[in-house]
C-alpha cells in the first residue's frame, strides 16, 4: 500500500475516537503538520472527515453514508452459502438460512441432505414460526416489547405434541434462546424431524439471519444430533465475523428480561 493511502487510511480510526485538531493528528501520524494537513483536506474534499468550527477534525457523513450503503447491499447468503455448504459436508444433513422479514420467517439458502430421507422445505417457503429453531432465534432477538407483541398476535397450531402451546409458553422459550444463544426444535413441527439453529449477528450485534441444521430421526437420533450444536454455533460465528468484518459483539440485552 501506498505511504500516502496508509497514512490517510490511519487517520479514520484516529478520528473514530473522537474529534482531533491538525497537532494532534500530526502526532499520531508521527508526520509534519503540512503533511497531516493535505491528508486532511484531501479527506474533507471527499467528505470522509469534517472539519468543525473550533478547527478540531471529526468524521464526516460521507463515510457514515458508503458504510450504511454498504450493509444494505451486503448479502447473506453470498457469505454464508459455502460456511453452510462445508457444514453440510461434513455432517451430511440439510443445512438451512432464514431472516425475518414483514413478520414472517423464510428460508433464503438450503443445502440438502446426502440422505435419502429429506425434508420438505423450499427457499422463499415460510417457516412453522412458533416451533422453528430459526423462528426462535431470530424473534428472540427483537426487543421486549416488539417480542411480546409478536408472541400475542401468533397463532399456535399443534402440529405435534411438542408444539408451543401458547403466547406465553412461547415467550418463555424465547427468554431461554435469547440466553443460550442456541435453539432447538424437537418433533415440535414433525414428529420424525429435528432440528438445532445458531445466530448470525451483524456488526451491532443483532441478528441479521440464522441457520440450522435438521434430520430425520431415521437418520440421526435427536441426542446425537444436539452434539453437532458446537460446529453449528461455530460456523454461524464464521458467517457472523466475515459478514461484520470483526468478530461479533456481544447481543444487546434487556434492561428487564420478559
Amino acid at each position: 500500500m501506498s505511504q500516502t493511502v496508509d497514512r490517510a487510511l490511519s487517520i479514520l480510526p484516529l478520528l473514530a475516537q473522537g474529534p482531533a485538531n491538525l497537532e494532534q493528528v500530526a502526532d499520531r501520524l508521527g508526520v509534519h503538520k503540512s503533511t497531516a494537513l493535505r491528508l486532511l483536506r484531501t479527506l474533507h474534499e471527499h467528505g470522509m472527515v469534517y472539519r468543525q468550527p473550533d478547527q478540531r477534525y471529526r468524521l464526516g457523513a460521507r463515510l457514515f453514508a458508503l458504510a450504511q450503503e454498504a450493509v444494505e447491499n451486503l448479502d447473506v447468503r453470498d457469505i454464508a452459502h459455502p460456511h453452510l455448504a462445508e457444514l453440510n459436508e461434513k455432517v451430511g444433513h440439510t443445512v438451512h438460512l432464514a431472516v425475518y422479514e414483514e413478520n414472517e420467517v423464510l428460508y433464503i439458502d438450503k443445502v440438502e441432505s446426502r440422505y435419502p430421507v429429506r425434508m420438505y422445505s423450499r427457499i422463499g417457503k415460510p417457516v412453522a414460526i412458533t416451533v422453528a429453531a430459526v423462528a426462535k432465534l431470530l424473534l428472540a432477538d427483537l426487543p421486549e416489547p416488539e417480542r411480546r407483541a409478536v408472541a400475542e398476535r401468533l397463532d399456535y397450531p399443534q402440529y405435534t405434541a411438542r408444539s408451543t402451546p401458547d403466547a406465553t409458553a412461547f415467550l418463555a422459550e424465547l427468554a431461554k434462546v435469547r440466553e443460550q444463544g442456541w435453539a432447538t426444535d424437537l418433533g415440535g413441527h414433525e414428529e420424525s424431524i429435528n432440528c438445532i439453529g445458531a445466530p448470525i449477528r451483524g456488526a451491532d450485534g443483532r441478528l441479521v439471519a440464522a441457520m440450522s441444521v435438521s434430520a430425520p430421526n431415521v437418520v440421526v437420533s435427536a441426542e446425537d444430533l444436539l452434539k453437532l450444536l458446537p460446529l453449528v454455533r461455530r460456523t454461524a460465528d464464521t458467517i457472523s465475523r466475515e459478514y461484520s468484518g470483526n468478530a461479533p459483539v456481544r447481543p444487546p440485552q434487556d434492561h428487564k428480561e420478559a
